[in-house]
């Protein structure tokens, strides 16, 4: 289900991220180790993953990101 990305399809999916969220300081990172989902970051913190699908000839992109409770402000 989920392959790795090239650095081009990094760069391009990068691109279109920080346009479609309008946050210049987004970046995609290659994934820290092989068989490992890219990492989306802000400012350098990590805050989710990117997986690639590829079925049927199809691709399409899915970002899972992560908000910690402790990150929520005060209620």
């Amino acid at each position: 289900m989920s392959a790795s990305l090239s650095a081009s399809e990094i760069t391009r999916l990068q691109s279109a991220l920080r346009r479609l969220l309008g946050s210049p300081e987004l970046t995609v990172n290659p994934a820290p180790r092989a068989g490992m989902s890219v990492e989306l970051a802000v400012k350098g913190e990590v805050i989710g993953t990117v997986h690639r699908d590829d079925e049927d000839g199809d691709v399409s992109y899915a970002v899972n990101m992560v908000v910690l409770e402790e990150d929520l402000p005060r209620a």
